[in-house]
């Protein structure tokens, strides 16, 4: 690479070699990867293919087996995060490191703050650069906004400007728009352009095929910890890309074919619950799931589905309204006694609601179960069943780990998905409720689940799937309720729905149009 006189430039970072070995498992075989100066480069791979192995040695937490690390040219060691903090690497995480109850500044400052001398705080100092840096690059933000009142794209944006603020000249996004608005990933990709004109060099890692397509300058693909392609987004497609990642020609949309609902299974009349903050977050939701169908629902975040789904399982409690499963009302019913009456539920949050991390695989692979047989004897646990139910869960699912009884903690987080659902799928369902099913998995991985939902809806379970991709709810669903204000707004025919439509009716809460069947919600 040169630059506008003709001479020549190191890459901004070189990965050479990269080999990271774990008991019973390659990571990382060998990977060489290059990043330019100002260039957006997205790395692509399968959940488990080693592209959070490789990032984690970037930033310093592996140590590689074989390999080295090249900044600018130069060879160096990176001791731990401190170290490559220190030498401009950065790292945005799926999962956000902010603290809800504290201010932007605050998040901002920790570990990095800015003295005015040895005993207190440069506070004036610090809001001067931290708004400098939002209006430099596009957004501006109050330092003293509460994290934890700010949107899901906010914070993604506080994460960069933290990074930023640590003078960042590599920058690692590890799934950045996992749980944004087709909105704001538009804005946040207006941020990374930015970046990248000004000379930062971005390693963006997802498995939204089209959104790699748009961003990326060029692409990286991984399969079993191995490089094994490069493309420029010019000289491919979404569907070379899926053969690329997982070895095979991947349907990147399932066939749904032709459902035959039956009886309501799921019947919500009148229901309400409010958030964590005491306000009415689900306004009065009159909504039936019939037998043998996929009922979707589509939304912008926050406008009450995450409380609909808690307040259905048995996770928050209604203020007012019916549950009805098959009949039975199930109202404020606890989340043991929805699992005893056949329903599941794959919840958002997988940390919070679907694994605990610090069990073994095996162990959360019948959390929902361990106290019945085959894997219970009373007070007594049969190890041996619940050792084979695993063994039997991950080759059907193709979870990528080592053993059985590595914590669950240490599995990438696509594989962590597929563990829960592998757990809720494996046995007969009247219900099965679907919150975010598919986030944060590649697109071999969501076939397959896909295909898993289909079997089910077709063996006469019904399904509650809640998503924020609208591709999805429209690929998948057999009717569609659009939700706002905490409201059901308009039902829709899953195979005549508009994507124009429904995405105007997400946004605005809408009115009668062709296609869209408004539906009259009590107060």
């Amino acid at each position: 690479m040169t630059d506008q006189t003709g001479t020549s430039l190191a890459p901004a970072l070189e990965m050479r070699g990269i080999t990271k070995r774990y008991p019973g498992v390659v990571a990382n075989d060998g990977i060489n990867l290059e990043v330019r100066p100002g260039e957006i480069h997205a790395l692509l791979g399968e959940n488990g293919a080693g592209k959070t192995t490789l990032m984690n040695v970037l930033y310093g937490l592996a140590r590689p087996d074989e390999g080295e690390i090249l900044l600018d040219g130069t060879a160096v060691r990176i001791a731990g995060p401190a170290d490559a903090i220190a030498r401009g690497i950065n790292m945005v995480h799926q999962h956000f490191m902010l603290v809800p109850v504290l201010s932007v500044a605050d998040n901002i400052l920790l570990g990095e703050e800015t003295m005015a001398n040895r005993v207190f705080l440069d506070r004036k100092e610090a809001h001067r650069r931290i708004v400098e840096l939002g209006r430099r690059f596009g957004f501006e933000i109050d330092p003293e906004a509460r994290v934890g009142s700010l949107s899901v794209g906010w914070q993604q944006r506080v994460e960069i400007l933290k990074a930023l603020y640590r003078n960042a000249r590599i920058l690692v996004l590890d799934e950045p728009t996992a749980v944004l608005t087709p909105q704001e990933t538009e804005e946040i990709f207006a941020v990374l352009r930015r970046l990248a004109s000004e000379g930062h060099s971005i390693v963006f890692i997802s498995h939204k095929l089209y959104e790699v397509l748009e961003i990326a300058d060029r692409i990286t693909v991984i399969r079993r910890g191995r490089v094994v392609g490069q493309r420029r987004p010019a000289e491919t497609n979404e569907d070379d890309l899926a053969e690329l990642m997982v070895g095979r020609e991947v349907q990147l949309t399932v066939d749904r074919g032709i459902s035959h609902p039956g009886e309501p299974v799921l019947r919500l009349s009148g229901l309400q619950a409010k958030d964590d903050r005491g306000n009415l977050a689900v306004r009065g939701v009159d909504l039936d799931v019939r037998a043998g169908e996929i009922l979707g629902i589509a939304g912008v975040a926050g406008n009450g589905q995450d409380e609909l789904v808690e307040a259905i399982i048995g996770l928050r409690h209604p203020t007012a309204g019916t549950v009805t499963l098959a009949g039975a009302d199930m109202t404020g019913r606890s989340p043991r006694d929805m699992n005893e009456a056949a329903v599941a539920y794959v919840p958002a949050d997988r940390h919070r609601f679907g694994l605990i991390t610090p069990f073994s695989l095996a162990d959360n692979l019948v959390l929902t179960s361990y106290y019945r047989r085959p894997y219970a004897r009373g007070v007594i646990r049969d190890g041996d069943a619940i050792q084979r139910d695993a063994l039997s869960s991950i080759e059907r699912f193709d979870i990528r780990t080592p053993s059985a009884m590595v914590t669950a903690g240490t599995l990438s987080g696509g594989n962590q998905q597929k563990a829960v659902v592998a757990r809720e799928f494996d046995r007969d369902l009247k219900l099965l409720v679907l919150d975010q099913p598919t986030r944060g998995l590649d697109v071999g991985s969501i076939e397959f689940i896909h295909r898993q939902v289909i079997a089910k809806r077709d063996a006469g379970t019904a399904v509650l799937l809640v998503s924020a991709e609208l591709d999805e709810v429209l690929e998948m669903s057999d009717r569609i309720g659009v939700m706002y204000a905490g409201r059901i707004v308009a039902i829709v025919e899953g195979r005549t729905a508009d994507k124009n439509e429904v995405g105007l009716l997400m946004a605005t809460g809408g009115a009668d149009r062709s296609g869209i069947t408004p539906v009259e919600v009590p107060a």
